[in-house]
């Protein structure tokens, strides 16, 4: 993580290739479930997420996580994605603390043209395990892990380029 200025912190920048080693994936495997997924360095220089989302085993989904280390995150920031993807539906999700169950998560689709997705970090919602929880949004402070997440309750193959990602203050 990089702080360019006192408003603007990089969580992730594809050309940066130690930040590429952060990365790690998860898939439904973990609950008995057959998905698979990778993420890998493209010659252009951007991170690409792909897989499988197969229901097969009451499996479903596939995600990637960056461990994140800050502490300052204002409920008044901005997160943005530099991404691009297959048209699909995707969702962001950032946790306070790696250890709680829950995440704050926002839902993008994204089509084959580099987008910049602009996420209010106060709009960013509770879910857990799919399901909306009533408790308040992000109210910012500690952001220890974000998270890309593609589970649509349809078998499918799925790619998300990410180059980028920040927030602005």
């Amino acid at each position: 993580m990089e702080t360019n200025s006192l408003e603007t912190i990089i969580l992730f920048d594809s050309s940066r290739k130690e930040d590429f080693e952060t990365w790690r994936t998860v898939n439904d495997t973990v609950m008995g479930g057959v998905s698979n997924s990778e993420m890998r360095i493209e010659r252009e220089n951007f991170v690409l997420f792909k897989g499988k989302v197969s229901l097969e085993n009451n499996g479903g989904f596939c995600a990637t996580k960056l461990d994140c280390q800050n502490s300052g995150i204002s409920q008044k920031a901005t997160v943005f994605l530099r991404v691009k993807g297959d048209g699909k539906q995707y969702q962001f999700r950032v946790k306070q603390f790696k250890s709680e169950q829950h995440a704050f998560t926002y839902t993008f689709t994204i089509g084959p043209d580099w987008e910049v997705i602009k996420i209010p970090v106060e709009e960013l919602t509770p879910f857990y395990r799919g399901r909306q929880l009533d408790l308040p949004n992000y109210t910012g402070g500690n952001l220890e892990e974000i998270t890309f997440l593609i589970g649509n309750k349809v078998a499918e193959t799925f790619e998300l380029y990410i180059d980028k990602i920040w927030i602005k203050f």
